[in-house]
Order: C-alpha cells, then sequence, then structure tokens
C-alpha cells in the first residue's frame, strides 16, 4: 500500500438557507481512486472547482470523507485518535503563506511545531536548523516574516512543515500568489524536498510547467480523476486537456501547432531543448 491511499472516495459540500434547511449538496469529489508511493512527486491539476483543493484537503485529514475511505501511512481519516498522527504524517502547505505564519521572527515561526508536540529544547532548535538550511532560508533566521517577499515567505511555511518531520507534504497551490521569481524560489525548495531528502510530495497547481518534472500527473475534472500518467504521457494530449479547460507548457503548445502544421515532431516535448533536438533530427 502506498503512503496515501483513496478507495471510493467522496465528499459532499452542503449549502444552507437561511434557517439553517440544506438547500442542496454538491460533491466536489466523487469515487476517487488513488495510490501514491513513498518518496515520489505527484502533480494534481484541474481547473477551478474541479475539486483539486478539496482533495488534497483530505490528504492531511482537513476534510474527511462523505462516503469511501483514504488511507493515509496505513491510517484511516476517520478513525479519530489518528487524526493527529496523520497531521504529523502529512504536511500542509496552502496558497496564502500569512495564513500560516504565526511567529514574529523566522526561527520562531519554523520551531511551533516541534514545541507544539513537546519536544526538548535542544531538538527543537536543531529541527530549526535542518528545517530553514534545507529550504535556503537560513540566512533570514532572525528576520520578522512580514518583511519577506511571498516567495521567501512561502518557503518559512515550507520549513515550518518540514520541522514536524513528514513523510509527505501537500502544496495546496503554493506558487498561485506569487511573481515568477517567488515561483522558482519555492519549486526549487519542492525539488529538493523531493529529491535531496526523499520526502513524498504533492503539488496542486494550475501552472503546468510546474509538473514537468512530475513522476505522476493526475488532473481532475468535476470531481473525478479524468487522467493520469506521466508528465509525457499527459501533455501529449494537448487536445484533450483543452476539453478539460487546461493549457500546456508554451514549448509544448509550440511543437504541437508545428506537428499540425506537417512538421515530422513527436507530441509531449516538455523543454525547449527538447524542441530543438527534434527540429534539428
Amino acid at each position: 500500500m502506498g503512503i496515501i491511499k483513496a478507495l471510493k472516495l467522496c465528499f459532499e459540500y452542503q449549502r444552507y438557507d437561511d434557517e439553517g434547511n440544506i438547500q442542496d449538496t454538491q460533491k466536489a469529489v466523487d469515487q476517487v481512486d488513488l495510490d501514491i508511493a513513498p518518496g515520489q512527486f505527484i502533480a494534481i491539476l484541474g481547473h477551478n472547482g474541479s475539486g483539486k483543493s478539496t482533495l488534497a484537503k483530505h490528504m492531511n485529514a482537513l476534510l474527511l470523507p462523505t462516503e469511501g475511505t483514504i488511507i493515509i501511512d496505513g491510517m484511516d481519516t476517520k478513525e479519530e485518535p489518528e487524526l493527529w498522527k496523520i497531521r504529523q504524517k502529512a504536511g500542509m502547505v496552502f496558497q496564502n503563506p500569512d495564513n500560516q505564519i504565526i511567529g514574529t521572527v523566522v526561527e520562531e515561526d519554523v520551531g511551533f511545531g516541534p514545541e507544539n508536540i513537546g519536544l526538548p529544547t535542544e531538538k527543537i532548535w536543531k529541527r530549526v536548523d535542518e528545517s530553514l538550511q534545507k529550504t535556503g532560508m537560513t540566512a533570514y533566521r532572525s528576520h520578522s516574516p512580514n518583511k519577506l517577499s511571498g516567495g521567501q515567505k512561502q518557503r518559512v511555511a515550507i520549513a515550518g512543515v518540514m520541522a514536524m518531520r513528514p513523510s509527505c507534504i501537500i502544496l495546496d497551490e503554493p506558487t498561485a500568489m506569487l511573481d515568477p521569481n517567488g515561483r522558482v524560489e519555492v519549486l526549487k525548495a519542492v525539488h529538493d524536498l523531493n529529491r535531496l531528502e526523499g520526502v513524498t510530495v504533492i503539488l496542486i497547481t494550475h501552472y503546468m510547467e510546474e509538473v514537468t518534472d512530475a513522476d505522476r500527473v493526475f488532473v481532475m475534472d468535476s470531481g473525478h480523476i479524468v487522467m493520469e500518467g506521466t508528465p509525457r504521457e499527459i501533455f501529449s494530449q494537448v487536445e484533450k486537456l483543452k476539453e478539460y479547460r487546461l493549457d500546456v507548457p508554451q514549448v509544448t503548445e509550440l511543437a504541437h501547432e508545428l506537428r499540425l502544421s506537417g512538421v515530422d515532431i513527436p507530441e509531449g516535448i516538455l523543454t525547449m531543448e527538447e524542441l530543438a533536438g527534434a527540429l534539428c533530427q
């Protein structure tokens, strides 16, 4: 069994009228099956309202299934005594780091989680040192988070989750509020955690360029997983992605248009280097 496994997972949002009666229900996640192996870099794509963020919140037990099951490292999220352990195993990084950073100094914020679970002081500071180093934020440890850039704040949020020593980190559109430079900063930290530290990373995003290095890509639409495969397998299906209101990386789009114009190059090109190589053959 993988570190995260969903079986026929469903979740319904309920809307209420002014008198507190249920007005209607909407299935945000519908019959989702998922099996994620330890150490993988997973990307989940989907347009707004596709259910990807709702699915992400189940991986950290912030939401519990209406139907079906989701297992995190062998623990069922519906078992209430397991919730604290699950949230230590699967850390969550949100879109807006200001919603997650609570310390007045960077190192205090990163140490909040370990302190909250009662670790001895020396272990807390060891984890703070390691997490700041892994996210490239050691030089800012004495800074106020309020004076950091958006990308730096997000790396502090990641460091705070890393200090809890999770097996898995779920990042819910962590670059959506950042400029291009901030996105580069955060993605480098994410890739390093996966490749250098062996942490399972699940990236929820709508930026196609961010997922070209993923091990697996899942595409969601109307609460369902409608596509699954490697980045090359997914981005080889340009027209199908457009049916789900999704774009592809610019270089993939260019290669697709050249192919439609009669140029003999393969689908699923992911980088400028690949495109240049295909054109030179």
